[in-house]
């Protein structure tokens, strides 16, 4: 049961993350902009607020879950560089022997 769970793609390239930023954005501009003018044309606050709602759950629906069309430009990796010896390698900072301070 669980290895179905595993098995969900749960990321998002840099591209994918600015387009989901831009379409939650004009969403939520589109929708507040018909919510205030049609609140507006009938004289009810309420009507505004439960647009702009709406577009926010649909905005929500399209951007959070990481659909395929975020994921068109994953980052090149590096492959793991296997190491040539046994002996663990030291750090660049651990061979250099530091100044003592008088």
């Amino acid at each position: 049961m669980l290895s179905v769970f595993k098995s969900i793609p749960t990321h998002m390239d840099y591209k994918g993350q600015k387009l989901a930023e831009q379409i939650f954005q004009g969403i939520i501009l589109i929708s507040a902009v018909i919510g205030f003018v049609y609140g507006l044309i009938i004289q009810q606050f309420g009507w505004t607020v439960y647009i702009v709602l709406a577009g926010f759950a649909v905005s929500c629906l399209l951007t959070l879950p990481p659909w395929p069309m975020y994921r068109r430009n994953p980052l090149p990796w590096q492959p793991v560089a296997p190491e040539a010896s046994g002996e663990p390698t030291q750090k660049p900072q651990e061979s250099i022997k530091r100044k003592k301070h008088k």
